[in-house]
C-alpha cells in the first residue's frame, strides 16, 4: 500500500511530525540528535515537536542533571494515530520528506 499524499504543505507537516514522533518514541533524542537524524532545522524540529499536542501525541522532556536542556524527549501517548501504521509506512514517510 503506498502513501497517497500530495506535495502540500500541511500534509508534508503531518507526515514530519509523525517521523519526528517515530524517531522520539524509538530512542532517546534531544534537538541536537534529532537535527543530526533528520538534517532539519533545529525551530522546525521545535516547532513540529510543539505541533504534536495537535495531533493528540503526548511528548515530554525529560531533564536529565543540572545543565538546562540536558535530557530526552519522549512519547508518553500516540492518541489517535496509530503507531504500527507509521512503522509500516516509515520508508514512504522519508521519501516524501526527502
Amino acid at each position: 500500500m503506498s502513501l497517497n499524499f500530495t506535495e502540500s504543505k500541511q500534509q508534508k507537516a503531518f507526515l514530519r511530525k509523525l517521523y519526528i514522533a517515530y524517531l522520539i518514541d524509538s530512542e532517546r533524542h534531544n534537538l541536537l540528535s534529532l537535527h543530526k537524524a533528520t538534517e532539519m532545522p533545529r525551530r522546525t524540529l521545535q516547532d513540529a515537536i510543539a505541533a504534536l499536542a495537535d495531533l493528540a501525541i503526548e511528548c515530554e522532556f525529560v531533564q536529565e542533571g543540572q545543565r538546562n536542556n540536558a535530557g530526552f524527549y519522549r512519547i508518553n501517548h500516540w492518541g489517535a494515530i496509530n503507531r504500527d501504521w507509521v512503522v509500516q509506512h516509515l520508508s514512504e514517510i522519508q521519501a516524501q520528506l526527502s
